[in-house]
């Protein structure tokens, strides 16, 4: 198989260069839908799409057990050289390269195996909403493992190493508003100044308290009043909060607090605060027996070595509602050295492809393990 997935490795690079070369935000990722379809096609492969969203899933084999391998194939809307647009900051396009190269392996080898292996394409990971619209779909109710995977900053692994977890945190994005009245800067006492709703909202949610054995933070991250006027006092503005936890409990505790912060302040101020969630992830829900796999699959590939203890990042990904929303499901995420740098989601972040078909070699090796 070490061979085969060598010999993909040409394939592999123009697979990448073209995702790479066009990135699509959430939601939009029509043209990679069409790219990975046509190419699967042409391989011989099935695919399944969707009439209502992007994305897609393919598979071969047949019978039990069912084992799915997920890439996210969303990019990041961000500043690049001074300019906005669509980029893979995140890895996505490796993880795209990596799922491809996997059912291409699998699809090449003439070596017989017992059960399906399925290939899910999931859109808008970066929206937080990708997966819960493929668990609405169906797409892994039948499935017994579920495999994902995530290239890792060089702070956290170094090249050719892997890890057979990766533990995520919790991560919520609110946008909210504050609607009152403006007034003349002579007559202050006639409203409610959001300027100074937004600075005692920051200050009390800066004092929200859980239990401080488990990471977690909120902040705001963005706040707008006022206009060119200068003697006009604004009574509406809005703000955005960035909630984070190492686990779902703490971060239902957190946004419970935040509602209560902001109920007192509309009492107080005689104002409406709206609240409206945007991305929500959860933190993850990983199964022993997957990591297990996982682990041996990274030793058979990679070596003992290469083998590292799992990560903990406050970081988040959806990947993990498919195992809150579905129970069963036996998962974990393959943490990815890659001498990654400057690190995830900066406009410039680079990292070492050669990472991308020993990666490969992993998950194919995992897979194996896993099928028995």
């Amino acid at each position: 198989m070490n061979k085969l997935i060598e010999s993909l490795k040409p394939q592999l690079i123009d697979i990448f260069n073209h995702l790479h070369t066009y990135p699509e935000i959430s939601w939009e990722e029509v043209k990679t839908t069409e790219y990975i379809e046509n190419l699967l096609e042409n391989e011989g492969i099935n695919v399944k799409t969707f009439s209502d969203c992007t994305g897609l899933v393919a598979e071969i084999g047949h019978g039990k057990p069912v084992v799915a391998v997920r890439a996210d194939i969303d990019a990041l809307w961000q500043q690049v050289d001074g300019e906005f647009q669509a980029n893979h900051s995140c890895g996505h396009d490796a993880h795209m390269t990596i799922v491809l190269g996997t059912l291409l392996a699998f699809h090449h080898s003439s070596e017989a195996f017992n059960g399906t292996v399925r290939f899910i394409f999931q859109p808008a990971e970066e929206k937080g909403t990708g997966a819960l619209k493929l668990v609405e779909k169906g797409v892994v109710d039948d499935v017994n493992y579920l495999y994902g995977m995530h290239l890792r900053p060089k702070e956290e692994l170094n090249h050719g190493e892997f890890t057979p977890v990766i533990k995520h945190g919790a991560a919520r994005f609110i946008h909210g508003t504050i609607t009152g009245e403006d007034a003349h800067g002579a007559r202050p006492h006639l409203t409610a100044n959001a300027i100074d709703i937004g600075a005692d909202l920051n200050h009390y949610i800066r004092n929200i308290q859980v239990n401080p054995m488990i990471p977690h933070s909120i902040k705001m991250t963005g706040f707008q009043a006022g206009g060119k006027s200068q003697n006009i006092i604004p009574g509406s503005a809005t703000f955005s909060l960035d909630l984070r936890a190492q686990t779902n409990e703490a971060m239902d505790q957190i946004n419970d607090k935040l509602n209560q912060v902001v109920h007192m302040l509309e009492e107080y101020h005689q104002v409406k605060i709206e609240l409206e969630l945007g991305a929500n992830v959860a933190a993850s829900v990983t199964n022993n027996e997957a990591i297990s796999h996982m682990a041996e699959g990274i030793q058979r590939a990679a070596g003992e070595d290469a083998l590292k203890d799992p990560i903990v990042t406050t970081g988040g990904d959806d990947f993990h509602f498919y195992t809150i929303e579905r129970p069963h499901l036996k998962a974990t995420m393959l943490g990815i050295g890659c001498d990654l740098g400057p690190g995830l989601h900066h406009p410039n972040m680079t990292f070492n492809f050669n990472a991308i078909p020993k990666s490969v070699e992993v998950m194919v090796e995992t897979v194996r393990r896993t099928l028995g």
